[in-house]
């Protein structure tokens, strides 16, 4: 977006200003190795649109298609991964949709571009599905998700087994945050902590293992 404001109105009532594309470049080259680690996880409280996600999924992909785009199934595989590791929060519902609409987008259109009429429905789908998940509408300071009952917002880690499976397990983000304290830098649910074990993190539900491509069957 040109745009670093989209109203006065909003910025008085939510601090709403967004990050010029090339700032954003910038800011993610102090951590380029980490924006083209395919699982490397990274979470904005305060997504906007998706300014700073839309560049990380961007490298992520760039590095996915120099790899495996010459096995349709790899880069499917390692694409939904790299969707899956992009997490953010926003406290209103049009950035929110805006925000999945773009990372959508991004992948759709590269995707489409490599495989044209041999694209999988079903690759769309797991892609919108994580989206879904993975970019929430809540108030990161509440650690709510803004709705009348103010549930916790809830994370859902998604991690790659034995090749074509998908691993689900959910998280508080509020629990997230407890651990944080002690673990490791450089993953959003590590499990691997330098002190205490008790800091581990407690995931609030699991899923069986399921196929890349059937990851919205499930519930």
């Amino acid at each position: 977006m040109n745009n670093q404001v989209v109203s006065r109105q909003r910025v008085s009532d939510h601090g709403e200003v967004y990050t010029s594309e090339r700032e954003v470049n910038a800011m993610l080259d102090l951590v380029k190795q980490e924006t083209e680690r395919i699982e490397s996880r990274f979470l904005e409280p305060a997504c906007g649109t998706g300014n700073f996600l839309v560049q990380i999924l961007r490298r992520k992909l760039n590095i996915v298609v120099n790899r495996y785009r010459k096995s349709q199934v790899e880069f499917e595989r390692y694409a939904v991964i790299a969707v899956s590791s992009i997490y953010g929060v926003d406290i209103l519902e049009d950035n929110v949709e805006a925000c999945r609409k773009r990372l959508l987008d991004l992948f759709e259109v590269g995707y489409k571009k490599l495989y044209k009429e041999n694209i999988k429905i079903e690759c769309l789908k797991s892609i919108e599905y994580i989206l879904s998940y993975n970019i929430i509408w809540g108030d990161a300071l509440t650690l709510k998700k803004v709705s009348e009952k103010k549930e916790p917002i809830v994370f859902s880690e998604w991690s790659p087994v034995n090749g074509s499976k998908i691993k689900r397990r959910d998280f508080t983000y509020e629990n997230l945050l407890e651990a944080e304290k002690s673990k490791i830098p450089g993953d959003l649910f590590a499990d691997v902590y330098e002190t205490d074990p008790a800091f581990l993190p407690k995931p609030i539900k699991e899923y069986p293992l399921t196929h890349f491509l059937r990851i919205s069957d499930v519930e």
